[in-house]
């Protein structure tokens, strides 16, 4: 990917609840990530955040580049919050018109990892998972569902856990064809979490959800495509190129109408007809009031291409 900086911190023994190993099955994220696992022990983070998340501006294009390969990018406490504020300034910055997330290595997301976890400082109580869940990966996955500009996923390897959940929350899923996707929780008897009981029935409907998470079996770029899950499966040598592709022409769109699309969309299987109509009326006033609105209006009856800007 066009992401080029800082190296990771070298081989390091993380704090991964499996430890990767050889094949997508053995990939190791087992991610119970830290909204499952129990009270995690004080530990830094094995590399800087801005230097395992890497990011650049291309073209309006971000690119936010998970860069922990010796981890197959299981990400740490500190990198998911470093990826939400990339996000969240994504959506604030007029230059940004489009955002790719992806990964180096043979990994796109192998899960959590605990070893940046900010340990508690008390036993445990009633209350406190399902509140680490809500301010941990539930805010990352909506990081992504809710940033006002479209959101490309380029999975380069392995997704699981965590690591598929936030594949499947992006806009568009591209993947290299030796890219699996996993629902590992159940391997180590764990509820899903981090939003994919809500977003896999809306992509494939519940028996396919069913059949992903109650057995855990890898899942092929192939078959994740066949089911809907990815948009395109490429060879892993094309998957930069395509990421571009789609990334140069979402940035050279109505940034705008794209947002309210976006959210239009992702609404539509939360309510009823009446209010799905009302939220499109309501878009299309709001929409009508940008700039590339009026452009893409005049241009038509100029006979002319338009040019967005994104306002």
């Amino acid at each position: 990917m066009p992401v080029r900086g800082e190296a990771g911190a070298g081989p390091d023994a993380h704090a991964h609840t499996g430890a990767p190993g050889t094949g997508p099955e053995a990939a190791g994220p087992e991610a119970a990530g830290p909204e499952t696992a129990g009270p995690a022990p004080r530990a830094t983070d094995p590399a800087p955040a801005a230097g395992t998340v890497l990011h650049t501006l291309d073209g309006g294009v971000s690119w936010i580049t998970l860069n922990r390969p010796e981890a197959m990018n299981a990400v740490t406490w500190d990198q998911r919050e470093r990826i939400i504020a990339l996000l969240a300034e994504a959506s604030a910055d007029p230059a940004v018109r489009a955002v790719v997330l992806t990964a180096t290595g043979r990994g796109f997301c192998a899960g959590a990892d605990l070893r940046g976890t900010p340990a508690p400082d008390r036993e445990r109580v009633p209350g406190d998972v399902a509140r680490t869940i809500r301010l941990g990966a539930q805010r990352l996955i909506a990081a992504v569902l809710d940033c006002e500009k479209p959101v490309i996923a380029a999975v380069n390897g392995t997704a699981a856990g965590i690591g598929a959940h936030l594949a499947f929350a992006c806009d568009l899923v591209l993947a290299a064809d030796t890219a699996t996707f996993i629902e590992v929780f159940v391997r180590r008897g764990l509820v899903p979490d981090g939003g994919g009981a809500y977003l896999l029935p809306r992509l494939v409907g519940p028996q396919r959800t069913k059949e992903l998470m109650f057995f855990g079996d890898a899942l092929t770029a192939a078959d994740a495509e066949r089911l809907g899950l990815v948009n395109r499966t490429v060879p892993a040598g094309e998957l930069e190129a395509l990421a571009k592709e789609w990334a140069g022409r979402l940035a050279a769109g109505p940034t705008r109408a794209l947002a309210l699309t976006k959210q239009l969309v992702n609404s539509s299987l939360d309510g009823d007809r009446a209010t799905a109509f009302a939220a499109e009326a309501a878009a299309q006033e709001i929409n009508m009031t940008t700039r590339d609105a009026n452009e893409g209006v005049t241009s038509f009856v100029e006979r002319r291409p338009p040019t967005y800007e994104g306002r």
